[in-house]
């Protein structure tokens, strides 16, 4: 039923009786995923789209020129849970006289959802790279007013420009990382490849995300294949793989993982490198690898909505975060990477960028396109196998 309502919804937005805002805002509500809605965005392409989207930043570029007015006091952010330092807040409001309101959310597709539906009132959000391209494509993300950055000269070359948002026009790198493997080393030798969730000897003692792309795309670098693969027989050895690694895990399980690692339940998960970083805060036998094959290298980013109200203060924190000391202290706290490249010497567990080694065996998820369904189904597949 959701494959017939959003086939109906493409054919809207392709006979220009739907526009982008509303052909995402249904998808969401239907259930759609972040990567599903910004990857159909990309394959459908209405008549005319391409000048809308070419007048719309025209617009934005003269726009990100203009003044703001002096700093407002109050800022509202809205920002995934335990994504940064306890004191980033209480010490932005002392010194700039902003009282901040924070609320968190735990997707992509919760905040795509808000947004989408029309809140209104926030100031700052954190999208990831696939949300942030629904954002920009609907026209909700407001430009960056780069001359209030004074600090934008921190960020690393590596996480400039990218391909969802080319100039960085409406965003600020916040974090990074990958997608890895965390492992109780008093349970379990280090895991070398994505073939130990194949391995019968840990069957019930091993997790992976809660995720299709992180993991069909695992196990098509397991077979050395790009992780946005779209051959047909490439994917069908993936979900097979995928499917025989199945039968050993305990659960498709993303955050709350965690947990089970520092009690043991769990020996062995595929994992976001800082979460692992924060288990081991609590359990130090919990380490961490990048499989042999290689993996998923991420970004998330500080995005102001259109409809910001306080858009000068907005502005001011995203000056603040660029800091190294404040960007370093985030990072510690979190334990995922900084692209503030100002703030590595200053960490206490610094996140070092990949080596060239390491970038040949990473890639960033793109857009699959009208490819996405077939993942999507892929997903489904290997979920109720």
């Amino acid at each position: 039923m959701r494959d017939r309502r959003l086939a109906a919804l493409l054919r809207a937005i392709g006979d220009e009786s739907l526009d982008r805002r509303e052909f995402a805002r249904r998808a969401v509500a239907l259930g759609a995923a972040a990567t599903t809605v910004a990857g159909l965005l990309a394959a459908c392409r209405p008549v005319g789209d391409d000048v809308a989207s070419a007048e719309r930043a025209t617009r934005d570029a003269a726009a990100a020129l203009e003044p703001l007015g002096p700093i407002e006091p109050h800022l509202s952010i809205y920002n995934w849970s335990d994504y940064v330092a306890p004191d980033t807040i209480p010490n932005f409001e002392r010194e700039f006289g902003v009282r901040v309101t924070y609320d968190v959310y735990e997707s992509n597709e919760e905040l795509l959802a808000k947004l989408l539906a029309g809140a209104r009132g926030y100031d700052l959000v954190f999208p990831s790279s696939y949300a942030l391209s629904v954002l920009v494509a609907t026209g909700l993300a407001a430009p960056v007013h780069r001359a209030y950055l004074t600090n934008w000269g921190n960020v690393a070359p590596l996480f400039l420009n990218p391909a969802v948002d080319p100039g960085n026009a409406h965003s600020v790198p916040w974090q990074w990382g990958i997608t890895g493997l965390a492992y109780r080393a008093d349970k379990v030798a280090p895991p070398e490849s994505w073939s130990v969730l194949q391995d019968v000897r840990y069957a019930g003692k091993m997790t992976q995300l809660d995720d299709g792309r992180d993991v069909i795309g695992s196990w098509l670098r397991f077979r050395g294949h790009s992780l946005n693969s779209r051959d047909v027989g490439e994917l069908t050895a993936a979900k097979a793989d995928a499917i025989s690694a199945k039968r050993n895990l305990k659960a498709y399980l993303s955050a709350p993982v965690k947990g089970q690692l520092i009690s043991g339940d769990v020996w062995i998960a595929q994992l976001w490198n800082g979460d692992a970083t924060q288990a081991r805060a609590e359990q130090p036998a919990i380490e961490y690898v990048l499989p042999r094959e290689g993996s998923t290298i991420w970004a998330d980013n500080v995005v102001i909505p259109r409809s910001a109200p306080h858009v000068r203060a907005a502005h001011e924190f995203m000056n603040y975060i660029l800091r190294p000391e404040v960007g370093a202290a985030i990072s510690d706290f979190t334990g995922y990477g900084t692209p503030n490249q100002q703030a590595l010497a200053r960490m206490e567990h610094p996140v070092p960028y990949p080596t060239a080694e390491q970038l040949r065996r990473l890639e960033y998820q793109i857009d699959l396109g009208r490819d996405t369904a077939e993942w999507d189904q892929l997903w489904t597949e290997i979920k109720s196998a």
